[in-house]
């Protein structure tokens, strides 16, 4: 019979309600074959078994199967009920079916308005399959209808009644049964009856029911229910005693929890899983563990706490917080990076063009690169970039990562007050992480890096502990190779990371931190720096930030120099960056209104784009006069240039001092005046003058505060310049502490000031002899355009800064 002949067959038997098919299979019509007397239509079932004495309702849904049914219903027939192997096919064929099934009788069959049909079936008795018979468009097979043997004997009895008590006792453990089902089991008294009941009364999974159906001898079956009855007992008492001992330690938001465990305790002691088992997030966790990896000691106490996060509940508030910090702990770089490949020119190439200047920095680089490349197992260096703002200490870092070819990160330090943020939060806490040192490197993603903590010198201390001392740890060579993170709680090796740090100031570092840390200098840039700065950087950074062509906007380097000295007057490049921007953005807005043609911008069109000029020398109206002396001063932003102002009036000889001047600047002024009064007789002046009259000193830009003994030289030279009525050159400026004895002492920041006489138009400089050692750092260009006259004590400052007065003697 071929395909188009068994579906014909198949709408036979459906009639009007089987399913839409091809006009030859409607067309197609035949009378099905006679069943043989012992043949049987045979229904496979996917999750059921039926025992003979039970009513149940099955739901039919296979097309052959619906034609089964109805054929059975037309004929008043019974049907064998048989279980599949795999319930997920869809159409088994006879070799996919159990051999034993039950024979039932249908007592109802109905179909729904849904187009659901369903049956009501009462099981009769076992039967066996012979063999399967082809010719019919659903499964039909010859069968053995199987006896239940004698039940007379002594065994069975005893077994019987075993059974009853059992089943008299899993009904009472089972939390929703009804206890009538205790008076319908003691009424059954057919012993394979019993069997059959008790079978399909409890749920047994299904593989254990078909045994119970095949088992043909009695006494075997009854073993099998007690054995199976007996285990599911346990369990129940078993989920009984968990219950008696949770349930005081429980609230209503703990029984998720409870139900969980419950769970999981059933289902270790049916053997249908692991205690230690890992699926889903722990084995991926597993999986993430081994790749991380990580030390002995940090991977032992891992794996510990992922074997406690496997017996953990979801609901457990830790669940969530322990699998955060096996997260972390997992993409943190503790693996070692391989060696790098060290090439001194190329870093040497990348320094110079990505940075003007700098030598000393440069060099410093580049001897750790050499030093690495011959030692590759030597210990990273602590680098701390001191300098005013602007001249390119965070950038330096990014570019030193590039000429090392190590990965950068960076870390801002300013305004942090709390520990926690250098060493990280105890886990338990809600919302704890690990310290940004650790956060950084995870965002680098090696311990092979160059990070940059920025802005150390601004670090505060509040009631959370001191962040500066929690640094100790992390910029010591000798002890970062087992920094401990409060997070992780293990320790983590920050050797092969190469620390730099920037500061402003290097007086607001706590000693040993700065101890820790190689200082390296930054000072302010010359004119010409700054030039060549904008030349190669700033002005194409501009430009192209702007959106303009090339050859849309010019900008001479008159105009450079005309911006640097009159509208910026710093030690970086910020400002002058900023002022060329402004630039270039009014060019920008000359393009987008559509006016043509090339801008070229120089110093005389600069007052129209960026207003008047910001700053003006101012040095010889103030010198002009006795009593006035210009200072050179040390500021956190760069060096710059003061002005002292002495003025005398009649009084009783008492001392004035303005300019919110702090304590050592008062006392330079104090012990100036000493030195002039004992110097009397030397400047021919009458002692008595002081007695007659007050003196004054005036320090301008009195918002400002000013401090250091730096001014104790200008504060005598004016004192001097007042009372001998000599003015003091105009392009004069002097600095350096002053004893009793007259002796000028050395002061620091001598570079910066330096560069800001040079700025300022200064073309003398007076400065302590013992400072002669810095003159190495000053720039060669401040060598060649100023003059230094080293000072021993004050009457060599008297001698240069007030030129034609002879101490000891009348002009």
């Amino acid at each position: 019979m071929n395909k188009a002949e068994q579906a014909a067959m198949l709408e036979s038997v459906l009639g009007a309600h089987a399913p839409s098919g091809t006009e030859e299979q409607h067309e197609a019509g035949a009378a099905l074959p006679p069943l043989p007397a012992d043949a049987m239509v045979i229904i496979p079932l996917r999750a059921m078994v039926l025992f003979p004495g039970m009513v149940l309702p099955i739901s039919v849904g296979r097309d052959s199967s619906i034609a089964a049914a109805r054929q059975a219903v037309r004929h008043g027939a019974e049907v064998g009920l048989l279980l599949q192997h795999d319930a997920a096919v869809d159409l088994p064929q006879p070799d996919q079916l159990h051999s034993v099934g039950t024979a039932a009788s249908i007592l109802r069959y109905v179909q729904s308005e849904d187009g659901n049909h369903y049956m009501v079936c009462q099981g009769q008795q076992r039967f066996r399959v012979l063999e399967f018979l082809a010719g019919y468009p659903f499964h039909v097979a010859r069968v053995h209808r199987l006896e239940d043997e004698e039940e007379q004997r002594a065994g069975i009895e005893a077994r019987m009644l075993q059974l009853k008590q059992r089943t008299a006792e899993i009904i009472e453990l089972l939390p929703q049964a009804p206890l009538e089902l205790v008076s319908a089991t003691e009424g059954v008294s057919s012993a394979a009856a019993l069997a059959d009941f008790v079978a399909g009364l409890i749920d047994f999974p299904l593989q254990q029911k078909q045994e119970l159906l095949e088992a043909d001898e009695l006494q075997l079956r009854l073993d099998k229910v007690l054995g199976y009855l007996n285990d599911r007992i346990e369990v129940l008492r078993l989920s009984q005693q968990i219950n008696a001992q949770t349930k005081e330690r429980i609230d209503d938001r703990q029984r998720e929890f409870l139900l969980r465990e419950q769970l999981r305790t059933i289902r270790e002691e049916l053997g249908e899983m692991d205690a230690d088992s890992e699926d889903g997030e722990i084995a991926r966790l597993a999986e993430a563990l081994d790749r991380a990896a990580l030390p002995a000691e940090a991977d032992v106490h891992a794996r510990k706490e992922l074997q406690r996060l496997a017996r953990m509940p979801e609901s457990s508030p830790e669940y969530s917080m322990l699998i955060a910090w096996l997260e972390w702990l997992c993409e943190l770089p503790w693996a070692q990076a391989p060696r790098e490949t060290i090439d001194i020119a190329v870093a040497r190439r990348i320094l110079d063009e990505e940075h003007f200047g700098l030598h000393k920095v440069k060099r410093r680089i580049l001897e750790y690169l050499a030093v690495r490349k011959l030692n590759p197992q030597g210990k990273s260096p602590i680098l701390c970039f001191a300098g005013p703002p602007g001249v390119g200490k965070t950038s330096l870092g990014a570019s030193i990562a590039r000429a090392t070819g190590r990965r950068f990160a960076r870390v801002s330090l300013g305004g942090v007050h709390d520990e926690a943020e250098v060493r990280g939060h105890r886990r338990t806490y809600v919302g704890a992480l690990p310290g940004n040192i650790l956060q950084a490197l995870r965002r680098a993603g090696s311990r092979h890096c160059v990070l940059m903590l920025d802005e150390i010198d601004k670090l505060g201390a509040g009631v959370q502990g001191d962040p500066a001392s929690a640094l100790l740890e992390v910029l010591d060579p000798e002890q970062n190779n087992s920094f401990r993170d409060n997070y992780l709680g293990m320790s983590f090796d920050l050797s092969d990371v190469m620390f730099i740090c920037t500061a402003n100031m290097l007086e607001t570092i706590p000693g040993p931190l700065q101890d820790r840390m190689e200082v390296l200098q930054l000072p302010g840039y010359t004119e010409e720096e700054k030039l060549q700065i904008a030349r190669r950087y700033l002005v194409e950074r501009q430009r192209e930030a702007s959106g303009l062509q090339p050859g849309q906007c010019t900008l001479a380097d008159d105009a450079l120099h005309a911006i640097i000295r009159d509208y910026t007057r710093e030690a970086g490049v910020r400002n002058l960056e900023r002022e060329v921007g402004n630039v270039f953005r009014h060019a920008a807005m000359r393009v987008a209104e559509g006016e043509g043609g090339a801008l070229r911008v120089d110093a005389g069109k600069l007052p129209a784009i960026l207003g008047p000029r910001k700053f003006e020398s101012e040095l010889a109206m103030r010198t002009s006069l006795p009593g006035v002396a210009t200072g050179l001063a040390w500021t956190p932003a760069g060096g710059d240039i003061l002005f002292i102002e002495a003025s005398r009036m009649p009084g009783s000889g008492k001392l004035i001092l303005t300019g919110q001047l702090g304590d050592v600047m008062k006392e330079s002024a104090q012990a100036a005046l000493t030195l002039v009064k004992a110097h009397c007789a030397e400047l021919h002046i009458d002692a008595s003058l002081f007695d007659r009259h007050d003196v004054h000193v005036h320090v301008p830009a009195g918002a400002m505060p000013k401090d250091g003994p730096s001014a104790g030289v200008a504060i005598y030279v004016a004192l001097a310049s007042l009372v001998r009525g000599r003015p003091v050159r105009s392009d004069c400026a002097m600095s350096g502490e002053i004893s009793l004895r007259g002796l000028v002492l050395p002061v620091g920041g001598i570079k910066e000031k330096v560069l800001a006489a040079l700025q300022a138009g200064i073309r003398l400089l007076l400065l302590p002899a013992r400072n002669r050692k810095d003159i190495d750092e000053i720039p060669a260009q401040a060598l060649r355009e100023l003059e230094f006259v080293w000072l021993d004590t004050v009457d060599d400052a008297m001698s240069a800064a007030i030129g034609n007065l002879v101490i000891g003697g009348e002009a």
